[in-house]
């Protein structure tokens, strides 16, 4: 008796697919399957179970032409159902016929996950678009727990064309951080490289000599009346993951409420009200605030902004006093 043949999704490129190199192209496509890593796709890839017009594909760096049909084959588990369309509220910062720019609330997921199958922006997107998966996609991505500006594409030729902006200095990234201090001057910027912390595959790690190159630049904007607390403005010049978080926290800025990255500090703030905001904070206190970038297709500069959000805002405005402007 022949041996059970593995399940299998497949699926044909469309426009601006062809830009996109063949693991983030799967891990886009297949954003439905909960657990799945761009690092499980290139092992798939490796083992020859992405096929390209029935060819098995060689790199992971391939870049399929338009049109083409790539088949994974899938090497144990059945793949979770599509996501189905859910009436959730979105609140829209700007919408045209190509894309669309959301305000991210704290504590909603993304994508559909191991353990939040549904409820989900995706979830969201289908119902307000009346489109089937795959007609639009999220271009950047933020944490459950980070709030603000989300990038969505209506079509994939305009996602592969913001995708490649946002990878560019032709966008500015702007983030408000609330951490720990003492934050000693008044910028500065950090480069550090970033990678995966081996012995807990959730955190990242920095380093002078390994990773990935990455550059924060920041700027104070208030602070606590004791120094133990600041708000800080951070600039992205490149895009990694868990990148602010991860950064701040090596150079003794550790976000307020990050549950990988954070520390206790707010038992040593004088201030009691402000000592018990923090403590009570329940995600990292990270908003994706601005963002600019010229329009994927009439290149005119846009600028999106997401309010800051009213749990932050109470942060913010504990305690006596604060010294600065904090919004």
């Amino acid at each position: 008796m022949s041996a059970p043949q593995p399940l299998r999704r497949t699926f044909r490129t469309g426009p601006g697919d062809e830009a996109q190199r063949l693991d983030l192209l799967v891990l886009r496509r297949l954003a439905d399957i909960p657990g799945l890593s761009r690092v499980r796709i290139q092992e798939w890839i490796e083992a020859g179970r992405v096929r390209i017009g029935g060819v098995a594909a060689t790199r992971s760096s391939l870049r399929p032409a338009l049109g083409t049909e790539v088949e994974v084959l899938f090497p144990h588990a059945r793949p979770h159902p599509p996501p189905a369309a859910q009436e959730i509220p979105l609140s829209i910062l700007f919408e045209d016929d190509w894309l669309l720019a959301l305000d991210k609330p704290p504590g909603m997921v993304a994508h559909p996950t191991k353990g939040h199958a549904d409820g989900t922006l995706v979830n969201a997107l289908l119902f307000h678009l009346g489109k089937a998966e795959g007609g639009a996609g999220l271009v950047n991505r933020l944490d459950k727990g980070t709030s603000g500006v989300l990038l969505v594409a209506k079509v994939p030729d305009v996602h592969a064309r913001l995708a490649r902006i946002l990878a560019t200095r032709e966008a500015e990234k702007e983030y408000l951080a609330a951490v720990y201090g003492p934050v000693r001057f008044p910028k500065g910027r950090i480069d550090r490289r970033i990678l995966r912390d081996p012995q807990d595959l959730r955190r990242r790690m920095t380093s002078r000599t390994e990773g990935k190159d990455a550059t924060t630049l920041w700027e104070r904007l208030a602070e606590s009346e004791d120094g133990g607390m600041a708000l800080l403005r951070c600039r992205l010049l490149t895009g990694r993951t868990h990148q602010i978080r991860v950064h701040l926290q090596a150079e003794g800025m550790p976000v307020v409420g990050d549950p990988l990255y954070g520390e206790p500090r707010w038992r040593g703030l004088r201030d009691p009200a402000l000592a018990a905001a923090c403590r009570d904070f329940p995600r990292q206190a990270l908003h994706a605030h601005r963002l600019r970038f010229p329009h994927p297709v009439t290149r005119e500069p846009m600028e999106v902004v997401a309010p800051v959000p009213p749990d932050l805002a109470d942060l913010l405005t504990a305690g006596r006093s604060w010294h600065g402007h904090c919004f």
